[in-house]
């Protein structure tokens, strides 16, 4: 009876990896497949939730700029095993938006678990078009007051936000094309029906590569190693910088226990050379942050995207 007991034992201990593998993480994210954010939830499955010891499995539950997603979240039980693929715009620019119908406030409801990458944004045009450089397209610009217009995914959008911020510290009067989502303001790019666009680089990565969109700058003073050679648009116009991230968040009440966890996890995942290659080649930037560091990174974004927010007006309705 002994050894039957003992051999039961040892048959369990042996099997609870295997049963800890059989675990499941789901990373949801705001925004439709094919998207840098749709990217980003599939590389957190793949590359950090193993090092938790569990599978990942990605949901997209779209809508209402990311909140629906976000809501989900919320909504879920404080353990870890439901986290947000949260880019910069649901978490510091949809909240500071007049207009917006919030089915939850991300600033009390959800919580930084850790930051991921740094999103690299870059000024682009039309590469047949009449922009070749910086100082050409501000030239342009205050040369005919009204008359150049920037493109964005939508009004609020990261998009339209750094073009009124562009805006703003460059002293031009141009103007707003919102459209709905990014796709159809390139096609209008391309088209020559609309000047140029401030977007995450990772978007417009394979129009760039494919000679459709010249890069004229980068949105911030890190750069891409990708793109070496292109300087930050802070030399033309000083002060300015632009640029996003993509981390995971989860519900309020995480324990320290979980958090911890998940930082370790990010931290492995980060050191996985195959994950920082396909990071790069989408335009971004590994960059790992715990959670103190994560929520103070939210929390200036979220004074300085209102801050802009305000200065320019804008409103959702």
């Amino acid at each position: 009876m002994r050894r039957i007991m003992l051999t039961a034992l040892l048959a369990v201990a042996l099997a609870a990896p295997a049963l800890a593998q059989e675990r499941t993480v789901r990373v949801i994210s705001g925004y439709a497949a094919g998207g840098t954010g749709d990217l980003m939830a599939r590389l957190i499955a793949e590359y950090i939730v193993p090092h938790l010891g569990a599978r990942g499995v990605v949901e997209n539950r779209t809508g209402a700029n990311g909140l629906i997603g976000a809501e989900f979240v919320a909504r879920s039980a404080p353990d870890g095993m439901t986290v947000l693929q949260c880019p910069m715009g649901t978490m510091t620019i949809t909240p500071n938006l007049p207009g917006v119908s919030m089915p939850i406030d991300p600033r009390t409801e959800l919580i930084g678990v850790t930051n991921v990458a740094l999103s690299t944004y870059a000024l682009v045009v039309a590469a047949r078009g009449p922009h070749a450089d910086v100082p050409g397209l501000l030239a342009a610009a205050r040369a005919r007051p009204g008359g150049m217009t920037y493109a964005s995914a939508g009004v609020g959008s990261a998009q339209h936000l750094s073009g009124e911020l562009l805006k703003a510290r460059a002293g031009l009067d141009i103007i707003h094309a919102p459209y709905r989502g990014g796709t159809p303001a390139v096609v209008d790019i391309l088209g020559g029906r609309v000047d140029f666009m401030i977007t995450n680089l990772g978007d417009v990565m394979s129009q760039v590569r494919g000679g459709e969109l010249r890069v004229l700058a980068l949105g911030d003073s890190a750069g891409s190693p990708l793109f070496a050679e292109i300087r930050p648009i802070a030399a033309f116009v000083p002060g300015l910088e632009m640029a996003g991230w993509f981390g995971i968040c989860g519900p309020r009440g995480m324990s320290e226990d979980m958090l911890a966890r998940w930082s370790e996890a990010t931290r492995k995942g980060l050191e996985n050379q195959a994950f920082r290659e396909r990071l790069l080649a989408n335009g971004l930037t590994p960059n790992f942050e715990g959670p103190r560091e994560f929520n103070a990174r939210i929390a200036t974004d979220l004074q300085s995207w209102g801050e802009v927010i305000r200065n320019a007006g804008i409103r959702a309705d």
